[in-house]
């Protein structure tokens, strides 16, 4: 797996490179001090993740964040130094598969790089949602009685729809499964369906539109895990 780092501290770079180097499945490819870099690397060296920093000089990470997985097919991890970072909804708007914080510890990393790569959300279902919900709802409020209905929603069947709305409640998808009583490779083809007919790179940014659109509500949260 090809691993672009996008930082403008060369420390940062440095240490995520060492940490990188010690894994035989993958490979550093380059490295970029800023948004401007990172795009230019991105086309170039055709990674299949890319470590982004949002807060750099000339071109954000933002801004990068959304060239990149615009005219590429590589996946984005922000990296954030706050876990509700004000900065972390529009990177996920602009396309990245989720956000790593860079306190994280060396086997996060790793496997986060692993599981993006892979083509899966980076974050936990739960997590997700508490981090959009949260972000969504500080960031652009939405009445309750007042949904803002996305036309791409009309593409999808009325078990596709239910399966994006259990998604966006934190449910995994072996939950999603028993709540709409169907078998957990019944739910992933569903999943796989409506990110195809949404035009979505992954499950975080299925997420996303959930939330935007009004179809799951800022707060709305699953039912609590039985033991």
């Amino acid at each position: 797996m090809r691993v672009l780092i996008a930082d403008d501290q060369g420390l940062v770079r440095d240490g995520f490179a060492m940490i990188l180097s010690t894994q035989p499945d993958l490979e550093l490819v380059g490295e970029a001090a800023d948004g401007a870099e990172a795009i230019r690397a991105a086309r170039e060296l055709h990674p299949d993740v890319v470590l982004m920093d949002v807060r750099m000089p000339n071109v954000d990470g933002i801004e990068a964040t959304a060239a990149i997985c615009r005219d590429t097919r590589a996946k984005v991890l922000v990296l954030t130094t706050f876990d509700l970072d004000e900065y972390v909804y529009d990177a996920l708007r602009a396309g990245a598969s989720g956000f790593l914080l860079k306190d994280m510890r060396r086997a996060e990393l790793i496997e986060a790089v692993r599981v993006v790569a892979a083509g899966e959300a980076l974050l936990a279902p739960t997590v997700t949602r508490r981090l959009i919900a949260d972000v969504v709802g500080r960031a652009h409020p939405v009445p309750a009685a007042a949904p803002r209905p996305d036309a791409r929603l009309a593409a999808l069947t009325a078990r596709e729809t239910e399966t994006l709305r259990q998604v966006a409640r934190g449910l995994s998808n072996a939950e999603i499964g028993r709540e709409l009583y169907v078998t957990e490779h019944t739910v992933k083809t569903h999943v796989s369906s409506l990110l195809s007919k949404l035009g979505l790179r992954d499950r975080v940014q299925a997420v996303v539109l959930a939330y935007e659109s009004g179809l799951v509500q800022p707060g709305e949260t699953a039912p609590p895990a039985h033991s």
